[in-house]
């Protein structure tokens, strides 16, 4: 059999050995490293149907750019919620926000909705998949159509490089 046969999930075998040997917490038995790569084969390959199809990157860059980003963002939020935090609260402006996504494929759209929820200050409440629409609270919001653009401008379009499957 072919390699991709067997190892239909390569990261996941090793994942699965290694979570087997931490549990049975002997590192020194051959026998227990055997039983671990048995399960470790065996598992994905018998779980593969249900495993879903990922999409193909596109652009590694782009993905470096998402992931840049992001961490920015984060770092950025923090700093700002706290200030919030200390400031009054009459000065807040909570608001809920629609934002169209253009994105199609599942994974895509979890890691734009992951971003914006990582980011101190902002959460997805939901995903409508039906009309494109992530709901977002923002804690503090001046501008509606900044958010948006924000949004799309730093998380959407990267991950649209990214992914074959979306929409261009």
């Amino acid at each position: 059999m072919s390699r991709t046969t067997w190892l239909t999930h390569p990261l996941g075998s090793l994942g699965l050995l290694m979570v087997w040997m931490l549990l049975v917490d002997d590192f020194t038995s051959v026998g227990h490293w055997l039983l671990g790569s048995c399960l470790a084969l065996l598992i994905p390959r018998l779980t593969r149907t249900w495993w879903p199809r990922l999409p193909r990157i596109r652009s590694w860059k782009h993905l470096f750019i998402f992931a840049q980003h992001m961490l920015f963002d984060i770092t950025v939020a923090n700093f700002h919620v706290a200030r919030l935090a200390i400031g009054k609260v009459d000065q807040l402006q909570p608001r809920w926000v629609q934002i169209p996504c253009e994105l199609e494929d599942d994974i895509a759209i979890f890691l734009l909705a992951s971003a914006i929820s990582l980011a101190p200050g902002t959460v997805v409440a939901s995903v409508d998949r039906e009309r494109s629409l992530l709901t977002v609270h923002a804690l503090h919001c001046d501008d509606e159509q900044m958010l948006i653009a924000e949004i799309k401008q730093r998380y959407e379009q990267p991950l649209r490089e990214v992914f074959a499957c979306s929409a261009l």
